[in-house]
């Protein structure tokens, strides 16, 4: 009889492993079939193959699609140097987007950095015009639909689009085939002249050009409409290719061109009401597309394809300018031909596009025309409504006559004859004097620098008025706090002290900003009683315990600072957990009292980080587990990492680590698109998320309306300056706040803008130690800006009449709306976020005192209760464990309600390092075991100092996240099998996984463990008799693993350790690996197509030092599993190792166990063998004694503990005892 079970868990039904013939799973974009009548089950290639042969499809697609031909570019500029310049002038170019955008794209191949954040006003709220493109904002996935990372997984994405007409998807015939794929949506002339003389497509340009000779008004919507009508006609007869063109060879001033998304968007809408949309694509020709969000915004509404002419133009002229050949010539910059700079121009563009697809979890540029996965700012419904229907636009905006306007504020610059011979310079990126406002400017550094560092109200309130003051810059701007109460004394308010502690600074890690600053920014928040951010860069131990030799503020524990006090902690309270998992070690989180997990940041939402090697010195390395100079990269927020069950887990997990931290989703924090930045692309800094006004609104009433804002506190950031940021947020429903660039310019930042370079002039953003000298800052000053603005906040609340914030928390009916006359429009409305959907059950104070959410009773509290011990079944404890007092973490006895007294085995064994052994059973309901023993153990001793031995054997089907955060000193054995998650962020000790005895299948055919294991791992050692699922050992740092095969992404972002694969392995092996080793068996020469070598090099293994590396792991693997697979390779190790490729990062070419010719650095020539080996051997005992640093049995010599119970030769035993005594 044949039984089939699919199931997304293992361990879900019971089984007799004996009559298991096949256990595997499926993969991505597998699929398996059963034939219950003919009892067959189909695999995926059979599925698929049965499927590709029920039509002739090969057939359909070689007689029907067609390929545009690649076109060269152009060799020479089209226009001269003042054509150029009137039509860059007419579409709105600034000399910002030339030169630090179009340029740089054409000279470096990718998007230009920048840092700090979008500081500057909404275009709506602008004083400046703006393009069109400026109103919208990207959205980006977080939780419901998780990013793509389009860096390493490039595979899974396509910039490639068909055009033509598209016929019914659920009708096979060999008509739908007949289109052209275009390799990607950016065309250069040539390609364009293709299209066009395509003869199936029979294309059809639309001028898109607006006649004001007869006034503004009317004139751009009546265009519109004419050009939905034309564009309606073509396609009726017969047009399967619509160009939408603002090119001409004669400029008119009274004949302005359509800003060319408001065309495309009317006429994909237009044709959608009229049915016709499927029957034709859209091409845009335009000169007003250059930056990447422009390209997205024209796909995103409705273009199969972009030229842009004038772009490519300007790269052209760029590139014969007298300056450039004299740089080049020079050597002051990289060669490109002309030529070249057009196709670095177009390999910036489709790389931003991916990144911005990837931010929405889309994979196929495909998927993405025509999605409008944008939110809109400042345009009025008559406009959304005909051009960009769905888009959501909260608050209104300009209509299509303001519209024009602004369009031909651009336009009139062409053929003004008091135009400058120039670019106009509109500071929309860099701050400049007469250019745009940025709220972050020299002159409020200066003013907030005077308030704190000389302690003055006086100076504290010139920059309270050079606050109020200001242009209108943000939507809060244009809001006012009334109240029909009477004013109170300030006496009756609550004290500073007390609202100080709502106050968070922003998630910056150490790296991006220096040593200096980031403990200061610490010290103060402690003092304060309110929260800093570790950011996801780890953090020093030594920061965790209260000084207590400060003498004239300084101190020998942190010599860096000034300013310090007796008493000061530098501890982070909020311990940041990022997807590079960075600095993440057990004793990181159990030293944290809040834990967050960084889904999106506001600068550059939906997106990972990347910190330069310049930044990465030897201390930073230390902290992150890498080494030093380095690139460190943090993927985007996976999509099958942080998918909504994957993050549900993930707060399990540290919420079982650290069962006393909130990190149950207690906290929510809402990032303002202005949030600042270390370093990120400037189009997502300027156009990737939106205001935190709308985002708090739309949080709290949503949470309102679902009964469950009681639940959780709201935290928002984004741009925080002053007290009345503060009570605005409070009445739009916060309850703590964050700032974030604020902070460190009050710690000394002067906003020079040049984080990403490393060269911050006064060491805020830098690591280089000369300049990290500089640092101006102490402690106090933050604490008296953090002062001043309580301060501010109970002057606020006084004059309302309230007396704490708790009563204005939530109370929109207190804010209004300004009477401001804005230069743009008057019809902005802000009623939605001045809406009430009613208020929580309980205070601000209440929800933010509430119990920590637990994980409920977990098979962690029943082990170290220890059942046997107490004489009473586990099933009691579980019914009591609330009431068994939770001491243990100071190894105190448990009492039971059975009323003995007794200290429980395992507990007893972590506060004396003593030996236990134990063997318990496990069912996939138990979830993160191991992960609270572990807490237990990195609370009392730290990741390294725990001497005692935990033998446990668990038997069954684990859960989620099996052995995560193990320390040294945890030796864990499964035998039967897991799900994803196994050995997370272990730190340290052994985790063997092994399947029952006499199984019906093969074991090393077989998936035992799931996916994604040792995500983040930091040590220790992992053996697994059988197969893997997907990214196997990702961002693993240092541990050391043996698999007998694995999925797609094995050693993604490695950046340490070692993995060996004793099987196949699935696509894009090693992706982001810069660090670490993985050893790969390849019997049947498939690994080569499926390694990612864009980092790594793969070659044999020929150093004596990485085959006895190799070998000692296998070894190692089949004393602890085994491992028939393992056994045989022994058994034929000369057949077997030349089958072994060896995958090697730049940062590990030059060790021993990757370099057959090991050089000797300090002698700079190659030594003998012997001395070879000696070196060689110290490396490798080194490397093993970090896997398991800190354990050692009590009274044990080393080479008897179980990390040297593998064979070896007796020149590494004794330089195992020798090391061992030094460390």
């Amino acid at each position: 009889m044949l039984t089939t079970s699919f199931i997304n868990q293992v361990g879900v039904i019971p089984m007799d492993e004996s009559k298991v013939t096949m256990k595997g799973r499926l993969g991505p974009g597998m699929m398996i079939a059963v034939d219950l009548p003919g009892g067959q089950v189909y695999e995926n290639t059979e599925v698929k193959k049965r499927v590709a042969l029920s039509n002739p499809y090969g057939k359909w697609v070689r007689e029907n699609l067609r390929s545009l031909k690649a076109a060269n570019f152009f060799s020479a500029t089209v226009m001269d140097n003042e054509a150029i310049l009137r039509c860059q002038q007419a579409f709105g170019y600034s000399s910002e987007d030339v030169q630090m955008v179009i340029e740089n794209m054409a000279s470096q191949g990718k998007e230009p950095t920048f840092c700090m954040g979008d500081d500057i006003p909404l275009a709506i709220l602008s004083q400046k015009p703006h393009m069109l493109y400026d109103y919208f904002k990207q959205r980006f996935a977080q939780v419901t639909n998780p990013a793509i990372d389009p860096l390493r997984e490039g595979l899974v994405m396509s910039l490639e689009i068909n055009v033509g007409k598209r016929g019914n998807i659920l009708e096979d015939g060999p008509e739908n085939a007949s289109q052209l794929i275009l390799s990607s949506p950016v065309l250069n002339e040539g390609e364009l002249e293709l299209l066009l003389k395509d003869p199936y497509l029979k294309p059809q340009v639309l001028p898109i050009f607006f006649d004001i000779r007869k006034g503004v008004e009317g004139s751009l919507e009546k265009t519109l409409i004419k050009l939905c009508e034309a564009a309606d006609e073509a396609v009726r007869n017969g047009s399967q290719l619509l160009v939408l063109s603002d090119r001409s060879d004669d400029l008119e001033p009274t004949r302005p061109a359509i800003p060319i998304l408001l065309a495309v968007g009317a006429v994909h809408q237009h044709l959608i009401q009229n049915g016709l949309r499927m029957s034709t694509s859209i091409v845009a020709d335009t000169a007003q597309c250059f930056s990447t969000h422009h390209f997205a915004c024209l796909i995103g509404y409705g273009a199969s394809a972009i030229c842009p002419y004038l772009a490519l133009e300007t790269c052209r002229q760029w590139r014969l300018s007298k300056r450039t050949v004299s740089l080049m010539m020079n050597g002051k910059m990289p060669t490109v031909t002309i030529e070249q700079a057009q196709k670095n121009f177009c390999k910036a563009v489709k790389s931003g596009l991916l990144k911005i697809l990837s931010k929405m979890g889309i994979s196929l540029l495909s998927s993405y025309c025509g999605a409008q996965i944008f939110e809109i700012y400042g345009l009025g419904m008559e406009v959304v409504d005909l051009a960009f229907c769905g888009s959501v636009s909260n608050i209104g905006g300009v209509t299509f006559d303001e519209l024009a306007r602004e369009t031909l504020s651009f336009w009139v610059k062409a053929f003004s004859e008091a135009t400058a011979k120039r670019l106009e310079n509109y500071g929309f990126i860099q701050f400049r004097p007469g250019g745009e406002y940025h709220g972050n400017n020299p002159e409020m550094s200066k003013l907030l620098h005077k308030a704190v560092r000389q302690k003055s109200e006086n100076a504290f309130s010139i920059y309270q008025q050079h606050l109020a003051n200001r242009p209108v810059n943000v939507l809060r701007d244009l809001l006012e706090l009334k109240s029909d109460r009477a004013p109170i004394p300030v006496g009756k308010v609550e004290p500073a002290i007390s609202i100080v502690q709502r106050f968070c600074t922003g998630g910056m890690s150490l790296g991006a900003i220096s040593r200096e600053t980031h403990e200061a920014i610490a010290i103060a928040m402690n003092r304060l009683g309110g929260k800093s951010n570790s950011g996801e860069g780890g953090e020093d131990p030594i920061r965790w315990a209260p000084l207590t030799d400060v003498v004239d503020g300084y101190s020998p524990t942190l010599p860096h600072l000034k300013g310090l006090q007796n008493g000061d902690t530098a501890t982070s309270a909020i311990k940041q957990v990022a997807s590079g998992r960075f600095g993440v070690t057990p004793t990181f989180l159990v030293n944290a009292a809040q834990l967050e997990i960084k889904i999106a940041q506001g600068a550059k939402p939906g997106e990972g980080g990347q910190l330069p090697g310049k930044k990465v010195s030897a201390y930073i390395a230390r902290l992150r587990n890498s080494k030093p100079g380095v690139p460190l990269i943090s993927p985007p927020p996976h999509h099958d990492i942080y998918s909504i069950e994957d993050l549900a887990q993930l707060i399990y997990d540290l919420h079982q680590v650290n069962p006393k931290a909130k990190g149950n989703a207690d906290v929510i924090q809402i990032s303002g698109h202005d949030g600042g930045t270390g370093a990120s692309p400037i189009s997502s800094i300027k156009h990737a998320g939106g205001p935190w006004e709308l985002g708090l609104t739309e949080t709290h009433q949503t949470l309102i309306a679902n009964g469950l804002r009681e639940r959780v506190i709201l935290r928002v950031d984004g741009g925080f300056k002053s007290g009345v940021d503060v009570m605005m947020a409070a009445a739009m429903g916060a309850d703590e706040y964050g700032f974030g660039s604020v902070a460190m310019i009050a710690t000394g930042c002067v906003m020079a803008r040049i984080c990403h370079t490393n060269n911050c002039p006064v060491g805020v953003a830098s690591q280089r130690e000369e300049l990290r000298a500089r640092f101006p800052g102490v402690p106090g000053d933050l604490v008296n800006f953090f002062l001043y603005v309580a301060e501010e906040v109970r002057g606020m609340l006084a004059q309302l009449g309230y007396q704490k914030l708790d009563d204005i928390i939530g109370h929109t009916d207190l804010l209004r709306q300004r009477d401001i006359s804005l230069v743009k429009t008057q019809h902005l409305d802000l009623s939605y976020i001045m809406s009430s959907v009613g208020l929580p059950n309980l205070s601000s104070t209440d929800i933010r005192n509430q119990d920590i959410h637990s994980n409920g009773p977990v098979l962690d509290d029943v082990v170290l209760a220890d059942p046997e011990c107490l004489g009473v079944p586990p099933y009691f404890l579980l019914e009591n464990l609330e009431k068994i007092p939770w001491g243990y973490e100071t190894g105190v006895a448990i009492t039971c309600t059975c009323s003995l007294f007794m200290v429980t085995v395992i507990l007893d064994a972590i506060e004396n390092e003593k030996v236990i052994n134990k063997t318990i059973k496990i069912y996939n309901v138990d979830r993160a075991v191991c992960g609270r023993i572990a807490g237990v153990v990195a609370k009392k001793y730290g990741d390294t100092g725990f001497a005692g031995q935990l033998n446990i054997t668990f038997t069954g089907s684990a859960g989620q996240s099996f052995a995560c955060f193990l320390t040294p000193g945890m030796n864990i054995r499964l035998i039967g099998e897991a799900n994803d998650y196994v050995g997370k962020g272990m730190a340290g000790g052994e985790l063997v996984v092994t399947p029952v005895e006499n199984t019906g299948f093969v074991p090393e055919e077989a998936t035992i463990v799931g996916n994604t294991c040792l995500y983040g791992a930091t040590g220790g050692q992992v053996f697994v008799r059988g197969k893997a699922g997907e990214r196997f050992a990702v961002r693993n740092s240092l541990a050391e693993a043996v698999v007998e095969g694995t999925g797609d992404h094995c050693c993604e972002y490695m950046t340490g350790g070692c993995v060996v694969v004793l099987g196949k392995v699935g696509r894009n092996v090693a992706a982001g690996m810069t660090g670490g080793l993985a050893y790969i068996l390849d019997e049947d020469d498939s690994l080569m197509p499926k390694v990612n070598k864009e980092i790594v090099k793969v070659q044999r293994v020929t150093a004596p030092v990485g085959q006895m590396q190799l070998k000692s792991l296998v070894e190692a693997h089949v004393e602890k599993t085994g491992s028939g697979k393992g056994a045989a390779i022994l058994k034929e190790w000369d057949a077997y190792l030349p089958l072994f490729w060896q995958l090697v990062p730049p940062s590990e070419e030059d060790t021993p166990e990757a370099c057959a010719t090991y050089e000797a650095t300090s002698a700079g020539q190659v030594t003998s063998f012997q001395s070879i080996g000696e070196k060689a051997l110290e490396s490798l005992a080194k490397k093993s004694l970090r896997l398991n640093k800190g354990y050692r049995q009590p009274g044990v010599s080393a080479t008897q503990t179980s990390i040297f119970e593998h064979p070896a030769s007796p020149l590494l035993q004794k330089l195992y005892s020798d090391l061992w005594q030094k460390m």
